[in-house]
């Protein structure tokens, strides 16, 4: 497929790899930072296919996967609110809170159905006026323009019927959150091609800067994963430590200004839990104090959260870059597909759950 096989191509990706071996000098370790960049890594295994220096590990960049147990606690107890449709993307329902998953609330008589946009809440609730519509708003900085374009026409149009749960996160203060980390081993950064799109990567300057670690936007391809690791690899050993952009043919410095400007009319920065991570301060976003009408967390007041998370799940330390899915005695066994301990396995942009699909159970094959 034109301008898809290209960036498949064999021959390129060999041609990268001997040259990531002959400008390695020293280990290093490198986090993607986009779920997609995880998948496209396991499973074409670029990382078995480096240079023994280089270790790859998985940063938090699966929305669903850091998507706080509290809110997802608050979700379900919204979804079982009588004369409430909760709406969400798929992705969303399997994945456990302290007492089951969305699916189970359905199977219960809870209203929650799949949407495949924001928008088509709104239509479900313009066209169920007695119903009260709630869309589950997750989501890193790439899917915040179309959650506010769904608020933005809510008001425009006066449907007080429909509310948004907002558990929007931002990549930047969770790459400072890491390297702020006891223990952190990153010493570069896969930027997430698709977040950058959206908002440009002028942010992650000041990170490079700062702590003195580069950063390379990278696409979700093979050559470009690889391009990208080549771009880190050959500032490590150069004592560099910038911004730069392998994936230019989808970003821009400035990324879209006309969806940054709606994302920055319709939210405002907030502190925000992460799953597994903690609390990041000015981590996320939630809706301005213009659009209260239409934030759920705000309209339902569903009392205390108590949660409780799988004591064997080491997901935390997963998204954090200090384990892989392997090193948990639960991966595989107890904790599969079909019977998901934690978010990572639920997700399918989830490192577990990319691990499993791929047959990974070793972080690399002994020759």
């Amino acid at each position: 497929m034109k301008y898809l096989d290209e960036y498949r191509d064999r021959d390129v990706a060999q041609a990268l790899i001997r040259r990531i071996a002959a400008t390695v000098t020293r280990p290093w370790v490198l986090m993607e930072m986009c779920g997609g960049q995880t998948h496209s890594i396991v499973r074409y295994g670029l990382d078995r296919l480096l240079p023994s220096p280089i270790e790859l590990v998985h940063g938090p960049g699966c929305p669903v996967c850091v998507t706080s147990l509290e809110m997802i606690d608050r979700a379900h107890a919204i979804a079982a609110e009588p004369e409430v449709i909760f709406t969400s993307f798929g992705d969303m329902l399997r994945v456990p809170g302290s007492n089951g998953d969305l699916l189970r609330l359905r199977s219960r008589g809870a209203d929650v159905r799949v949407v495949y946009s924001p928008l088509d809440a709104l239509s479900l609730a313009r066209a169920n006026p007695t119903k009260r519509v709630v869309f589950f708003a997750i989501g890193f900085e790439t899917t915040a323009p179309a959650n506010a374009m769904a608020a933005f026409q809510a008001r425009k149009q006066q449907i007080t019927n429909f509310s948004l749960l907002v558990s929007h996160v931002l990549v930047p203060p969770a790459i400072a959150s890491i390297l702020q980390t006891q223990g952190n081993r990153v010493q570069g950064f896969l930027g997430p091609g698709h977040v950058c799109a959206v908002m440009g990567f002028r942010e992650y300057e000041a990170l490079a800067e700062r702590y003195r670690v580069p950063i390379v936007v990278t696409g979700f391809e093979p050559v470009d994963i690889l391009q990208g690791i080549s771009m880190a690899v050959e500032q490590l050993e150069a004592g560099r430590a910038i911004v730069e952009n392998q994936y230019a043919r989808t970003v821009a410095r400035d990324g879209n200004r006309v969806a940054r400007e709606l994302v920055g009319d319709v939210f405002e920065i907030a502190d925000r839990k992460w799953r597994g991570v903690g609390a990041i301060p000015k981590s996320g976003y939630r809706l301005r104090a213009e659009y209260r009408a239409w934030d759920a967390e705000r309209i339902f007041d569903v009392g205390a959260i108590d949660t409780r998370e799988p004591e064997r799940c080491i997901s935390g330390s997963i998204l954090r870059g200090l384990k892989k899915p392997c090193d948990c005695p639960a991966f595989g066994k107890e904790c599969t597909p079909q019977t998901p301990l934690g978010a990572t396995m639920v997700s399918a942009e989830g490192a577990c759950a990319a691990y499993f699909q791929y047959g990974r159970r070793a972080t690399r094959e002994v020759a």
